[in-house]
């Protein structure tokens, strides 16, 4: 399988790489800066490009069979549509050169599902961070595509452990975080599961 990385030089998305190479794929990574690739191997192939060009997002989607997202923003906390645009590149571009299986890494908290106080005084102060990534499931949500959208809670840099919990509706009970590593677990293994198949899933321990 050949799989297009967005994201690929970010803290989950160089976790991304490194599993996906150990399991035998084939990744493209799109990214503004080939420099900050931390990794060399023959199955990966690095393409330089910015995913807010059309164009170019467009072109590196030639060939590929399933998109993962890791993108992020650099924004902080401050209003952004980077996520939105971004995101709706990427649809376009699958769409254009028919490719209709993404997984897509955004926030819990971008349903509202977070509950109890805690859970709404975190998502006011991500609230335009959540925003942003909304309008790019959105676009994903409207275009037909095989989607699996990822709720992480909170991320840490723990190891790798293989097992968390997952909700297709709301968010685990208690969760509170998963390490960054398992996330990039989970996006790989929800890659080819048809159980993940157009369905928002929140993880945690």
């Amino acid at each position: 399988m050949r799989v297009i990385l967005f994201g690929a030089t970010g803290k989950t998305g160089e976790l991304v790489v490194q599993q996906a190479l150990e399991a035998g794929l084939e990744i493209t990574a799109f990214v503004r800066n080939p420099q900050k690739m931390k990794t060399s191997h023959p199955l990966l192939h690095v393409i330089e490009g910015d995913a807010l060009d059309r164009t170019a997002v467009s072109n590196a989607m030639e060939g590929q069979d399933a998109v993962i997202s890791c993108l992020g923003s650099n924004t902080g906390l401050m209003k952004s549509t980077v996520l939105g645009e971004m995101g709706t590149n990427i649809v376009h571009a699958m769409k254009e050169k028919n490719v209709s299986r993404i997984v897509y890494l955004a926030s819990a908290g971008i349903d509202k599902e977070i509950p109890g106080v805690s859970g709404k005084l975190v998502m006011k102060l991500l609230g335009k961070v959540l925003a942003d990534h909304r309008t790019a499931v959105d676009a994903i949500k409207a275009n037909q595509l095989d989607w699996t959208i990822a709720r992480p809670m909170s991320l840490n840099d723990g190891p790798l452990i293989g097992s968390y919990r997952e909700d297709f509706k709301g968010v685990p009970k208690n969760g509170r975080a998963i390490s960054r590593a398992d996330v990039a677990h989970f996006l790989l293994r929800s890659l080819e599961d048809q159980k993940y198949s157009k369905q928002s899933v929140a993880i945690c321990y």
